[in-house]
């Protein structure tokens, strides 16, 4: 009986969750917010998880960095270059750079995240078929040059090229979308730091991605993480790539400007 009763209450505290964020008055679209202290998402995960993470032999997101390092030196194309042909050693070359994405690319002239950069030098440079979208090697070798800005601060700025697709992403995330008519600031501003059901809501930053999540067995990007919310919320999912995805992400990004890049990060 004990037990029942339980189980019982931990659906009715999960429903008055559900009711707390789905009549939560959302932020106007037009502000753009951040949350207050920014924290990071490791900082609502177990112990363990966090050990995990920081370890460089255990963390199991290393395998995918391992994989880029070598990815990084072997020619790939018809054109005969690899990565290191010219950016040479990406501990030098790499640092901080994806604490700068998603950005605008000014040769493609569109905003691209660090997989859709690495793509663009693949097709460009080496003459290359762009790898596919959660791709073990696309992952591998964005984990490897995220790696190289690990510890450094998310720095993306916003200007000109990316003023509108950073105003499409900040409208996304504050509106309301699907079955459970939620939007992300109804979880990760209003709710951080509770609990639904197992899980404590985090402020959904994305400075630890690529990152390997326990549920997945596997590393994967932001935008893997991103439709998995909108399956959450029951909406209709973007495609990979999507313009939305990209634009959600920038807002993302600036919203966790100053929190440490994570690079691979562990997640449950």
């Amino acid at each position: 009986m004990a037990a029942s009763c339980a189980s019982h209450t931990g659906r009715f505290n999960v429903f008055l969750m559900f009711l707390v964020m789905v009549f939560a008055p959302a932020a106007h679209a037009a502000e753009a917010q951040k949350p207050s202290p920014l924290k990071s998402g490791v900082e609502f995960v177990s112990d363990d998880l966090r050990k995990l993470q920081g370890d460089g032999f255990a963390n199991p997101g290393m395998l995918w960095v391992m994989r880029g390092e070598k990815l990084w030196g072997e020619v790939a194309g018809s054109s005969g270059k690899s990565c290191a042909g010219c950016h040479q050693d990406a501990r030098a070359s790499m640092k901080g750079v994806a604490a700068r994405y998603p950005r605008v690319d000014p040769g493609a002239a569109r905003l691209v995240n660090l997989g859709g950069r690495i793509n663009l030098c693949r097709e460009r440079n080496q003459q290359a078929e762009a790898l596919g979208h959660e791709s073990d090697d696309l992952l591998a070798l964005a984990a490897y040059v995220g790696h190289q800005s690990r510890g450094m601060p998310v720095a993306v700025t916003l200007d000109p090229q990316n003023r509108r697709d950073f105003e499409r992403g900040r409208n996304q995330y504050h509106k309301r979308i699907g079955h459970m008519n939620l939007a992300c600031t109804h979880c990760h501003d209003r709710n951080w730091g509770r609990k639904l059901a197992a899980e404590t809501i985090s402020q959904g930053h994305g400075n630890a991605y690529p990152a390997y999540r326990l549920e997945w067995q596997s590393v994967g990007s932001l935008q893997r993480r991103l439709r998995a919310c909108y399956f959450g919320v029951r909406a209709e999912i973007p495609d990979f790539g999507a313009q939305e995805l990209l634009e959600l992400e920038l807002y993302l990004a600036w919203r966790g400007n100053g929190l440490f890049v994570e690079t691979p990060g562990v997640r449950r």
